[in-house]
């Protein structure tokens, strides 16, 4: 039950009719995963935090850096050399202390990731590496857990969501199949990145995870593509391959 403080806290949200009482209730009894603290997550946990989920875990073993400033929007001048995670945590407790953050200061991948995932009921990909997409994708799709995957470089950005509850849903690797991807792949680190671009996804993965958590409306199906540069959007139909080495039955 709800006490006055937190109607309050919530109430431009339990007053759309799609969320009510009973959808905020399900974001505070819900767990989120977010792996990344940068500059996807950082806008992902703020929101998810301030909306009222009621408990993030967040994952990220770097530390912050003056680079990291420009778009991470979670973190501080003060924040500087502080990992990752626990400084977005700092922000998210601040912004809403009934939220429970659990930081996790490291490179999460194999079985603690599928531990991780096994205890969350939506898990946000916001990495900017490929080995860490495959290793993400592979641990929801074994906890059947459903995945909202972002991606931003340069002046584009792209989102899709993959719930392997659903029925011939595809996965991260029927997009990007496995063979002949590595970590030489495009990063804001080599390539350059749109500060509010990261952003624009970033709220984006919230939203989908709102969604998927609160009950309201229905999950983004296929790829959505986002070019800065020209404001457009285009979206992509999305099928599951049937030879995908993750999902295919």
């Amino acid at each position: 039950m709800m006490d006055d403080p937190t109607l309050l806290r919530y109430s431009r949200q339990i007053m759309l009719p799609e969320v009510d009482i009973g959808g905020q209730q399900r974001l505070i009894d819900s767990h989120a995963l977010i792996i990344g603290a940068g500059g996807l997550g950082s806008p992902a946990a703020l929101y998810l935090a301030a909306a009222g989920v009621g408990h993030i875990t967040l994952v990220d073993a770097d530390s912050v850096e003056l680079s990291n400033l420009q778009r991470q929007i979670a973190h501080q001048q003060t924040s500087l050399g502080q990992n990752k995670a626990a400084s977005a945590k700092a922000s998210m407790q601040a912004l809403n202390p009934q939220c429970r953050v659990s930081a996790v200061a490291d490179h999460a991948d194999g079985k603690q990731l599928e531990r991780l995932a096994a205890t969350a009921d939506v898990v946000l990909d916001c990495t900017d590496r490929f080995s860490s997409r495959y290793a993400i994708n592979a641990a929801t799709q074994k906890a059947k857990v459903p995945l909202v995957s972002g991606a931003a470089i340069r002046f584009s950005g792209q989102l899709a969501v993959f719930d392997p509850r659903v029925p011939d849903a595809p996965c991260y690797a029927c997009l990007y199949p496995p063979d002949g991807q590595g970590d030489e792949a495009l990063n804001c680190a080599e390539s350059g990145v749109m500060a509010p671009l990261v952003g624009i996804i970033g709220c984006f993965q919230a939203v989908e995870a709102f969604k998927l958590l609160s009950g309201a409306g229905k999950a983004h199906q296929g790829l959505s593509h986002f070019d800065a540069l020209s404001g457009h959007w285009r979206h992509f139909n999305l099928p599951r391959d049937p030879a995908c080495p993750v999902c295919a039955p």
